[in-house]
């Protein structure tokens, strides 16, 4: 009898709880957004309200954003979104001896990706735009900016996707979400399982140099079941080609020129997306015995390289902990 009134009140009990189900929110705004989720209602209006924080604080082309506030040396306190990244860029900025910047802005811009362009390019100008880049030149007191330099300039574009991922995350944590999939433009915030209560499974693209070419091929399915953060960065996505020459977007801040190393496409796993954001950059421009030295110090970070070898074929290459992440 026991056994009997258990099992009717578990079906009771089931009876009235309303079935959980995946939803989709998605949308455009610099890139795609694709937040999938196991809940009850639709949470459009959250995701895109921390999507909306996200761009008042760190869009540089709003001019009423704080982080333009900011760069027009207007006097403003920061938020703490902004604070967050700040700290973060600062810290990746240290541990990679400064080949992740924030204040590459002008060398961004005078490259034609970033949020101004300066037009033609001379090593006039780009020994004149380094001496006011460098991460040790700008600081928070409190939450305020304070700059060696009125002309320094921030760019949060390497950990932006990133740190919408980890916002949106957040949210869901806090309303008691299991399972989601967060995908920013590619940088991407999994937890739990998808709808046939698997892990998630997120394929990482091969190279194609070619920026106007949809890419569709997979080198490599990562699958994701703990609550991480996923970022993959490559210059075949972003370049252009100018009197022959390939010029991509990953910044050297040292030199102030396009980094052209030999990692074609880095994908970091970290425990946040904004961390393996700004990873996936500086491994860039590090380049792939630099990126595994990073690693070697920080075994928290696993990485996924595709570059390639001396012929031009493709190769890959992963930290030892990266392989339980690899559906084979």
């Amino acid at each position: 009898m026991k056994l009997l009134a258990s099992l009717l009140l578990l079906i009771a009990v089931c009876a009235c709880t309303p079935p959980r189900q995946y939803r989709v929110t998605e949308g455009h705004t610099h890139t795609y957004y694709r937040i999938t989720y196991n809940y009850d209602r639709t949470l459009d209006d959250e995701i895109r309200g921390e999507i909306s924080r996200f761009y008042h604080s760190l869009n540089p082309f709003d001019s009423l954003s704080i982080v333009s506030a900011v760069n027009t040396n207007r006097n403003m306190e920061v938020d703490s979104i902004f604070i967050h990244a700040f700290r973060v860029a600062e810290e990746v900025s240290r541990q990679t001896d400064g080949m992740f910047d924030i204040t590459c802005a002008p060398l961004i811009n005078a490259w034609g990706f970033g949020f101004k362009n300066m037009g033609e390019v001379t090593p006039a100008m780009i020994d004149s735009l380094k001496t006011f880049v460098g991460y040790e030149k700008v600081r928070l007191e409190g939450n305020r900016v304070v700059k060696d330099d009125p002309r320094l300039l921030l760019n949060f574009s390497a950990v932006g996707d990133g740190c919408i991922c980890d916002l949106i995350a957040a949210r869901l944590d806090s309303l008691g979400v299991e399972d989601y999939l967060v995908d920013i433009g590619g940088e991407m915030t999994a937890k739990g399982r998808n709808a046939k209560g698997l892990p998630w499974h997120i394929g990482i693209n091969r190279p194609v140099d070619d920026s106007t070419q949809l890419n569709t091929d997979i080198e490599q399915v990562i699958e994701l079941g703990e609550r991480v953060g996923l970022a993959t960065s490559g210059d075949y996505r972003n370049f252009y080609i100018k009197d022959g020459k390939k010029y991509a977007h990953t910044i050297n801040p040292k030199t102030g020129y396009p980094a052209g190393g030999d990692i074609l496409s880095a994908t970091i796993i970290a425990r946040d997306c904004i961390v393996a954001d700004a990873y996936a950059t500086a491994c860039m421009a590090l380049g792939r015995e630099g990126a595994k030295a990073l690693q070697a110090r920080h075994p928290e970070l696993e990485y996924f390289f595709i570059y390639a070898d001396s012929t031009g074929a493709y190769r890959t290459e992963y930290s030892p902990g990266m392989e339980k992440y690899l559906v084979k």
